[in-house]
């Protein structure tokens, strides 16, 4: 085929009506064109040479060039399609280096081959068009939820017409053991949008926590004015459901509004799911209280929140048990990712039996290392003293508010205490220094001979050891993997050394051994103090 007259009308009709099928830019398709016709032309001319097509957007006439780029001398590479300063001149009046020669050169007449293979450009270039225009258009929709309609199912993922596109709804997204025919209406949440470059970009999802809460959205009006806010989703999907709601308007019920007159707000976001049974719970900012609401319809006698730890530990009455945790562990699974807390559940019983096992511990401690009898021994633990730093180091007031205990016998029990710790100290000292504990270490404020033996066995016995430690392998911590927090047990965590703490004594060894700028770690408290006044 040759750009001729007769033609060239014909290229700009075909290129809008492709961009009218495709709902693109026309100006897209032209410049596939001249893609194509540049990659024709350069099989005839030379595939070393730089040949751009322009075809006016009125007329349809394509106009083939031959482009030379002015280079320095010593940078010439491909002599077809660049030239030097000097052999410029003979083109231009004052060439500088980035001027182009432009020579019109005689269209090509397109074979077979190089018709087909400029079709294929074309293709190419209209379906990446497209698949920008359908990236664009859904980008800002991620987060919603969309109808469409199944096309066909491949491998167990299902293929879904959404008007202007395909997106893709995998297999381990669906409810539970849900089958779709082509032609079948479908309501999907839209997880994610991304390029890719080829298949589906829109990702869909039905078994997505927040795929209910828009649904929600969709059926209770308060929900969408703002009235109602949706604090917390948890689902096992395809079985049950728990969400959080929160009224911002003291006359209106949360609860009572989800659940619509006589269920008919939240049975129509059950009949979506498949019948799953869903929990609507009013949220409360006091964590316990909230976890109380979570883990009905079981009852709670008693909460223990360990904040640091991030863990909560519930007690139910011994007949409560098995409601509290639900089938397979639903009820507290679903519980915990509504909080966002590993919860412990355990019977009035159990707990009864730690807590007096936890007393006969600590009468047994102060029994042997006080040497006192039982009676004084219980009457220590049942004030709250759980250590013998707490009798040592406390006020003498609070001994002798203790029933029986005088001045005399509150200034033995501290000496005593007093004496044990400091034999106690002596000895650590004593094995850390014979692991091979450097004094650099040990005169190092903050840290007990306890703490430097605890260390010794580590294997930290030096100042450059000790500061080359993370805040968290001394303290501990918490990590996520596969979705289980796991304990990380810090060498001084029996210490109860914060992260804190730890944080500031690397940094002070650091300092000390010269590896950090005191400046510096002025500036990083500045900045502390500066996000915690605004905060």
């Amino acid at each position: 085929m040759a750009i001729t007259s007769a033609n060239q009308l014909e290229l700009l009709q075909t290129a809008e009506a492709v961009a009218r099928e495709k709902m693109i830019d026309p100006d897209l398709v032209i410049q596939a064109m001249e893609d194509s016709l540049a990659r024709a032309a350069k099989s005839r001319y030379g595939a070393d040479m730089d040949i751009r097509v322009k075809i006016d957007r009125k007329t349809g006439r394509a106009t083939f060039a031959r482009i030379r780029t002015v280079v320095e001398d010593e940078l010439v590479e491909n002599h077809h399609a660049q030239l030097t300063v000097k052999q410029a001149k003979s083109y231009l009046k004052d060439p500088q280096i980035g001027d182009e020669v432009i020579d019109e050169v005689p269209p090509v007449d397109l074979g077979r081959i190089a018709a087909q293979s400029a079709k294929q450009v074309i293709l190419q270039k209209v379906r990446e068009a497209e698949r920008d225009r359908q990236y664009e258009e859904f980008k800002d929709r991620k987060g919603s939820i969309i109808n469409g309609q199944v096309k066909r199912e491949e491998y167990g993922n299902v293929i879904v017409d959404i008007g202007r596109g395909e997106a893709i709804l995998r297999r381990n997204e669906k409810i539970g053991r849900e089958a779709y025919r082509p032609g079948d209406r479908i309501r999907c949440y839209i997880k994610d949008v991304r390029r890719e470059p080829r298949g589906p970009q829109v990702f869909l999802s039905r078994t997505d926590p927040q795929f209910m809460a828009e649904l929600f959205k969709m059926e209770v009006p308060e929900i969408y004015d703002g009235i109602i806010e949706i604090k917390a989703v948890a689902r096992d999907p395809g079985s049950r459901a728990k969400i959080a709601v929160i009224s911002y308007d003291n006359s209106i019920d949360p609860v009572g509004a989800c659940v619509g007159m006589r269920g008919s707000r939240v049975q129509a976001v059950v009949n979506e799911l498949q019948g799953e049974k869903i929990d609507i719970i009013p949220w409360n900012g006091d964590q316990a209280t909230f976890l109380v609401n979570a883990l009905q319809p079981a009852e709670v006698s008693k909460v223990v929140i360990d904040e640091e730890a991030g863990k909560i530990e519930v007690v139910v009455p011994d007949e409560q048990l098995s409601l509290a945790i639900g089938r397979r562990g639903q009820n507290v699974r679903l519980a915990s990712q509504l909080t966002g807390l590993d919860i412990d559940i355990m019977t009035e019983s159990d707990e009864s039996t730690r807590r007096q096992a936890e007393f006969a511990e600590r009468t047994k401690l102060f029994m042997d290392t006080l040497d006192v009898d039982e009676m004084m021994a219980q009457l220590l633990v049942a004030e709250g003293f759980t250590n013998l730093e707490e009798v040592a180091y406390v006020e003498e007031d609070e001994l002798l508010s203790i029933d029986g205990f005088d001045e005399g016998t509150a200034a033995e029990l501290q000496a005593r205490a007093r004496d044990y710790l400091e034999e106690q100290a002596r000895k650590a000292l004593e094995a850390a220094r014979a692991m091979g504990v450097e004094e650099s270490l040990v005169n190092f404020e903050g840290l007990t001979p306890q703490m430097l033996e605890a260390l010794a066995k580590d294997g930290i016995k030096t100042l450059e050891d000790f500061a080359t430690c993370a805040d968290w392998e001394l303290a501990g911590g918490w990590t996520t993997e596969n979705g289980q927090r796991k304990k990380d047990e810090g060498v001084l965590e029996k210490f109860d050394v914060s992260l804190e703490e730890a944080q500031t004594m690397v940094m002070t060894a650091r300092v000390m051994l010269g590896w950090v700028d005191p400046t510096e770690m002025e500036t990083a408290d500045e900045g502390e103090a500066d996000e915690e006044a605004e905060a």
